[in-house]
């Protein structure tokens, strides 16, 4: 978590942090979810004794803070003290305006969409919102044969159980559909939504498709030698990446070529270089 970071980061960093400020107040707090982490800590303080969200987030955060500082130093904690102050700031000065409390289906997805949105800009600026992550990173000082994500599996599975037994069953099954949802979103925000197709070309005019391709699509072409196994025929293979509003383009310059050509279409998650997205430092 050293990295050196920008404005921007900062920014990104600020807003995830108050997306996910409202997910949790004004989604899952009403509806009774509770998805892990301290959030859910505090959804549940709040139903027993009153505590206002924002209070027990802090309260919960500041010794971790603290002894994650002692531990682990200044760099390991910068971002996510960013993120965890937005966070907890969030809580506090965000409107309470209560969605879709009686469609619990609705809060999930939508509660899921908003967090996984705001967790993926925080992480993708190599920060967290501390909780259950800097608490796993910790525990895992003296657990060092446990991964990580086991810990903070481990933890998060912890608090959603408590949640079952506040709220019952019903609202922790609802509660799993939302933490899909905030996976799936996050890891596509990390991944990268851009995603292309990669074409391998095995063709005897591998030449004439790799020119129509560079000079019609604009798109560079790798040329890999290639032995049929059968035949032993020694032939050129062509590799190419583009995105996913030109692979039926490519294709029809394939076929134009030969149409005896053998074409291999698979998805790419994430493309880095020049023509699709930049290198960050």
């Amino acid at each position: 978590m050293g990295k050196n970071r920008t404005f921007r980061d900062y920014a990104l960093i600020i807003i995830g942090a108050f997306i996910m400020g409202f997910a949790i107040k004004n989604i899952y707090d009403p509806a009774g979810l509770v998805t892990g982490g301290f959030s859910g800590i505090a959804i549940i303080v709040k139903d027993r004794i009153g505590v206002p969200l924002w209070l027990t987030n802090t309260a919960l955060n500041v010794p971790l803070f603290l002894a994650a500082y002692r531990m682990k130093g200044w760099e390991f904690i910068r971002g996510t003290l960013v993120a965890t102050v937005a966070l907890s700031v969030s809580l506090y000065i965000l409107p309470e305006v209560v969605l879709w409390t009686d469609d619990l289906f609705l809060s999930a997805l939508f509660g899921g969409l908003a967090s996984g949105v705001g967790i993926g800009l925080v992480f993708i600026c190599s920060a967290t919102t501390g909780g259950t992550d800097m608490l796993a990173a910790l525990i895992r000082r003296w657990f060092p044969q446990y991964s990580l994500a086991q810990i903070m599996q481990l933890l998060d599975a912890a608090i959603v159980l408590a949640g079952a037994g506040i709220f019952g069953l019903h609202y922790a099954l609802y509660a799993l559909i939302a933490i899909y949802a905030v996976t799936k979103v996050s890891d596509g925000i990390i991944e990268g939504l851009k995603f292309s197709k990669a074409a391998y070309i095995i063709s005897d005019k591998s030449e004439v498709i790799a020119a129509e391709i560079m000079t019609k699509l604009g798109r560079g072409v790798t040329s890999l030698d290639a032995t049929g196994m059968y035949s032993g025929t020694r032939k050129n293979m062509l590799m190419c990446v583009v995105s996913k509003k030109e692979i039926v383009q490519l294709k029809e310059l394939v076929v134009g070529q030969d149409s005896q050509a053998f074409v291999i279409v698979t998805d790419v998650r994430e493309v880095l270089g020049e023509g699709f997205m930049e290198f960050r430092q």
